[in-house]
């Protein structure tokens, strides 16, 4: 059943250990690189294990509309595609990019590689989230980029007047977005000189960044990183320009924590095809986090695959794969003993405050919650049902769901927001629960 129009969505509990084993769809964050340089680059390129989702649909539909033309099978989840060679046959253009953090980066770097004149926005949400840093990031290779937003001139929208990048050193913050980083390292082989990139500050999440460096290596230009005085430098010789090629793409390790998270609460057991350790998405490490919760873990070289209860709380720093703060959230109500999250300050700017907003619904469910500026701790307790809110948020959205594996009337409002990266994740998890979903719809 689709959740076309439905306001929540349900799990009946599990009565028994949750096993399983599945393949979750395509890595919306290779995705999205891999469209970068495919659409950058010179020649033919054929790209296989494709995202069908709102964060890659807007990305596809934003170089559509730059006058590149997209081959997409979707039952096959691939794409065909010839690319620009780093100039858009339509040299102007006004996109809408809903609210994917990815889309909106990566382009508004790209595109001032080029020439010509842009204006990227999104949904309201979109324009509270920080692009300052790319943007001052992009003046110093020589770009003209700036924020169209008066009542946050640090978001967008962003207006895009592009007459190539100059190169040299530029600075970037690393202790908001990896994605700043990446945006500008995807579209320095298009600039007129030899790049360097200086991180100023932490870096968060760097996994996302090594996955930017192994794509873009693979449309055939190499970015040399190297401990600076002052920090992290990344550097590309330019110009030059990708070469189209065929690219395979990962399943997502992210979607893949959910069905790990519903093992680790019920004490199943689950299998992940087609990923392994040596993946190039630093959240296949969620598995070994479980492990540390007290759950068993097996893997090889395409599969992880994880067992029994998460019997313990833990305190861990998750800058590195931030993204699954989410689903350890709602394995640690059903641990013994409190989980302390930490490295995560960052997640206040995502799609909703992932710290936030997290520990309030978590406290609606009647756990106990400690806010920190930089994560949470969980102490779990006894338990209630209750309606949660998602805040647009697929993330929320998808972890929460977890909790109604063991807690009965546990409803998820707004199931449809998970279109954003994982359309069918309910009735992907209904399947492995042997179960459908229950939606309830407006009007009922």
């Amino acid at each position: 059943m689709s959740d076309e129009g439905a306001y929540a969505v349900s799990f009946q509990r599990a009565r028994q250990p949750v096993v399983g084993r599945v393949t979750v769809p395509g890595s919306k964050s290779i995705t999205n690189r891999a469209l970068i340089c495919a659409a950058m680059a010179r020649g033919p390129s054929n790209l296989v294990g494709v995202l069908d989702s709102e964060d890659t649909r807007v990305m596809i539909d934003a170089w559509i509309a730059l006058g590149l033309s997209v081959e997409w099978d979707k039952s096959a989840k691939t794409i065909s595609l010839v690319g620009c060679n780093g100039q858009p046959p339509h040299p102007m253009g006004d996109l809408h990019i809903a609210n994917s953090g990815t889309s909106i980066r990566f382009l508004t770097a790209a595109l001032a590689a080029t020439h010509g004149e842009y204006t990227l926005d999104g949904v309201p949400r979109m324009r509270e989230r920080p692009i300052g840093d790319l943007i001052d990031g992009l003046r110093g290779l020589g770009a003209n980029v700036f924020s169209l937003n008066h009542s946050h001139p640090n978001c967008p929208p962003v207006r895009v007047v592009a007459n190539g990048l100059n190169g040299g050193i530029g600075n970037v913050a690393g202790d908001v977005s990896s994605q700043f980083l990446s945006g500008m390292m995807m579209a320095s082989p298009y600039a007129k000189t030899t790049v360097v990139i200086r991180v100023i500050g932490d870096l968060v999440s760097k996994p996302y960044v090594d996955m930017t460096v192994a794509v873009m290596k693979s449309f055939g230009v190499e970015m040399r990183m190297h401990q600076g005085d002052d920090g992290l430098e990344y550097a590309v010789e330019a110009p030059q320009s990708y070469v189209g090629c065929d690219y395979s793409i990962e399943p997502d390790a992210s979607a893949a924590s959910y069905f790990l998270g519903a093992a680790a609460i019920t004490g199943g057991s689950m299998r992940i095809d087609g990923l392994s350790f040596d993946a190039l998405q630093g959240d296949v490490q969620f598995a070994r986090v479980l492990g540390k919760m007290g759950c068993h873990v097996s893997s090889g070289v395409d599969f992880i695959e994880v067992s029994g209860r998460a019997s313990r709380g833990i305190d861990i720093d998750m800058n590195w794969i931030s993204d699954t703060v989410q689903t350890l959230a709602a394995v640690a109500l059903f641990a013994d003993g409190p989980t302390r999250v930490r490295g995560v300050a960052h997640n206040r700017h995502k799609e909703t405050d992932r710290i936030g907003d997290l520990a309030c619904e978590l406290r609606r469910l009647g756990a106990g919650v400690d806010e920190h500026d930089d994560g949470l701790t969980i102490h779990p307790k006894q338990l209630i049902g209750a309606d949660l809110k998602t805040y647009r948020d697929h993330r929320m959205a998808m972890s929460l769901s977890l909790i109604g594996l063991k807690i009965p009337d546990v409803r998820i409002l707004d199931p449809k927001c998970t279109e954003k990266t994982y359309p069918h994740f309910f009735e992907d998890m209904g399947a492995v629960l042997g179960q459908v979903p229950k939606y309830d719809f407006e009007g009922e």
